[in-house]
């Protein structure tokens, strides 16, 4: 398990969680990693304070701050440069969605990282697939959509490393609850959430965990 809290709630919550088995995560980072970039939180700065990981390419930075699949990749390996782990997102709007885009969407924010990186780089990162339209808006992918996806990425993964490909981590990120956690998460190839809403509710995020938990004591 790993929390994301915002930037000046990192010192506390990492030491909160020292000598426990949760990990600790920022929710940006700068492509920067050093220089005259006021306001900025560098990948080193993050790995100073305890972070293991960081997410990159969140919906929310992609549409309200308009980041595109460049500055992700960017992002995404100053990341890995100072030794975190990257949570890279990934996801369709709803017209997208509606219009038959979805596959050509995420496969072109995926290629970001392969052009700038290669297959290599993902020896090292998580995905999220989470689909915009499903986030805060009380819809769900179903777990068949879901999986749809998640096995596109991992499958275009597999094309270049196989071997990259069924080791990486892709989590479920869209409207993840404790009513819908365990269907999802019982796909064969998505391997946990990356919970927005239902992880300010305690009880709910217990019961999100517990169902991985659940799952994977029984493989």
């Amino acid at each position: 398990m790993a929390v994301c809290p915002p930037f000046v709630f990192l010192p506390l919550v990492t030491e909160l969680c020292a000598g426990s088995y949760i990990r600790v995560g920022a929710q940006n980072v700068s492509q920067h990693n050093s220089g005259a970039f006021t306001g900025e939180v560098s990948a080193a700065m993050l790995a100073e304070l305890g972070a293991a990981y960081v997410l990159v390419g969140h919906s929310e930075r992609r549409e309200l701050f308009a980041e595109s699949s460049e500055t992700v990749a960017e992002k995404f390996l100053a990341s890995q440069a100072q030794g975190l782990t990257p949570i890279l997102c990934l996801g369709e709007t709803l017209q997208q969605r509606e219009s038959g885009e979805t596959e050509k969407t995420v496969l072109a924010q995926l290629d970001a990282i392969l052009t700038a990186s290669g297959v290599e780089a993902f020896a090292n990162s998580v995905l999220a697939y989470e689909p915009v339209w499903a986030i805060g808006t009380g819809k769900t992918a179903s777990p068949e959509q879901a999986q749809q996806v998640h096995k596109l990425l991992r499958e275009h993964i597999a094309s270049k490393d196989s071997v990259v490909a069924d080791a990486i981590r892709i989590l479920y990120g869209g409207s993840v609850k404790d009513t819908n956690a365990r269907e999802l998460f019982s796909q064969p190839d998505i391997d946990g959430g990356l919970v927005g809403g239902s992880s300010l509710e305690a009880g709910q995020f217990a019961v999100i965990c517990a169902s991985m938990e659940n799952l994977l004591w029984k493989l």
